[in-house]
């Protein structure tokens, strides 16, 4: 195995302590002569428990090893995949490397590891490349991760030449992408080293679809037009949903990414604390074949922050042009965003004439740099009564419609008034009684 991971190039630059090299490593010892059984035997088996980490998270099955090899195909962002990502593979000299590589994972796919266990009296290896995942609920495991990999791993069992294999790889690299925005459809933020940020996916991400949303048929219009045209390349514009708190403004967002995720859409959170990380996340994401909704939930900023001049000078006005693959999505109750006062509104007057003051025209720059406004306002007695009527009907509710209206007033008038979610909790509460 060592001599086959020192034939790697473009997938070289593993760390030293991946799985793939510690077991090369384990290999190298055991074919100098000069090794102890037990300190080799007790890293064979660190190396395995990681695979099984990794496959109980990931959801992998039946070939562990093929699967982990797949995840590192995946995963690797280096020149060759991230230019396949974005152009597919083309003719061109990287590829003389990029398929030496894909032979020495080949020889890796077919690797035989009965000398390693001979010499350590172990069966591990065999264990895991005809494994049995117990079954388990998908809400236990990243399913885009899980699918991508297994589907993969099993055509590249089927490659017959680097060729075929390579076909396979550079395929996917256009189609689905590399790394974790490949497999991942929204991500979190966090900073590292030198203001540069990492992402975290979210791997829970609510399976919510624009259909679950009761109403609001225009506002859904708006933001499905304005994101469809984004998709496709042509210009769209940043976009903030405003109004009373629980009508549907986040969930809104949610189902637009998970609509338009096979269109290369993802999605980026981020709080209001991370503003100034903003020019470098957008530095790291701009050339990605992606398109990318940096979303800012429940944004508003109160009379002394100024963070809000982060967001000014991304959005419109900064040096530097916002990438053509970039979007801020923001929700809030206010629809200026900056907080306001009466004071704010103290005009002076000049000759008759009626000058509005520079710290308002100040506080509503920044909402007016939001092409789109989409407001979302609480829902009528009625409209309320169709939420509840409609939820129940999907959750297979049968008590009369007389009865399910005098109860969703009780329990709106004790749970925070006319909402949608508010409609949700009551469904909820009739569904934890059965």
């Amino acid at each position: 195995m060592e001599r086959i991971v020192s034939k790697l190039l473009m997938y070289g630059d593993m760390p030293e302590d991946s799985i793939l090299m510690q077991l090369a490593y384990v290999c190298r010892d055991l074919h100098s002569g000069s090794y102890s059984k037990e300190d080799l035997t007790t890293r064979v088996y660190k190396q395995i428990k990681r695979i099984l980490v990794l496959g109980t998270a990931c959801a992998f099955d039946k070939n562990l090893w093929h699967n982990y090899l797949t995840y590192l195909l995946i995963m690797d962002e280096n020149p060759f995949s991230l230019t396949c990502e974005k152009v597919g593979s083309k003719d061109g000299s990287v590829n003389h490397f990029a398929k030496n590589d894909f032979a020495a994972f080949r020889e890796l796919f077919d690797y035989d590891f009965s000398e390693l266990e001979n010499a350590l009296n172990v069966d591990c290896f065999t264990c895991i490349t005809n494994y049995k995942a117990i079954d388990k609920p998908e809400l236990m495991y990243n399913g885009n991760v899980s699918e991508k990999v297994r589907n993969l791993s099993a055509a590249l069992e089927k490659t017959d030449s680097e060729e075929s294999f390579f076909q396979e790889i550079t395929s996917f690299y256009k189609n689905i992408g590399v790394g974790a925005f490949g497999l991942n459809k929204a991500f979190r933020i966090h900073e590292i080293a030198d203001s540069k940020v990492e992402f975290n996916p979210i791997n829970n991400m609510d399976a919510v679809v624009l259909d679950d949303l009761i109403g609001y048929e225009l506002q859904k219009k708006k933001l499905i037009a304005n994101t469809r045209a984004f998709v496709e390349g042509k210009k769209a514009n940043n976009v903030l949903l405003f109004g009373d708190s629980g009508t549907g403004k986040s969930t809104s967002i949610k189902a637009i990414v998970n609509e338009f995720y096979g269109d290369g859409l993802r999605m980026i959170e981020i709080y209001k604390h991370q503003f100034r990380l903003l020019s470098q996340l957008i530095a790291q994401i701009k050339n990605r074949n992606y398109k990318f909704i940096i979303y800012m939930d429940d944004l508003s900023f109160e009379e002394d922050e100024s963070d809000y001049k982060f967001l000014k000078a991304v959005i419109e006005g900064g040096v530097e042009t916002k990438p053509d693959n970039i979007l801020i999505y923001a929700t809030s109750n206010r629809r200026h965003l900056i907080k306001e006062t009466w004071k704010d509104r103290r005009d002076v007057e000049q000759d008759g004439d009626i000058h509005r003051s520079d710290t308002m025209e100040e506080k509503l720059s920044l909402a007016n740099r939001f092409g789109v406004t989409i407001g979302y306002y609480k829902p009528s007695r009625q409209e309320y009564y169709d939420i509840v009527l409609e939820l129940a009907q999907k959750e297979g509710l049968t008590l009369d419609k007389e009865e399910l209206m005098k109860e969703a007033d009780r329990w709106e008038l004790n749970h925070g008034g006319i909402s949608g979610r508010t409609a949700r909790q009551f469904v909820n509460h009739l569904l934890g009684e059965q």
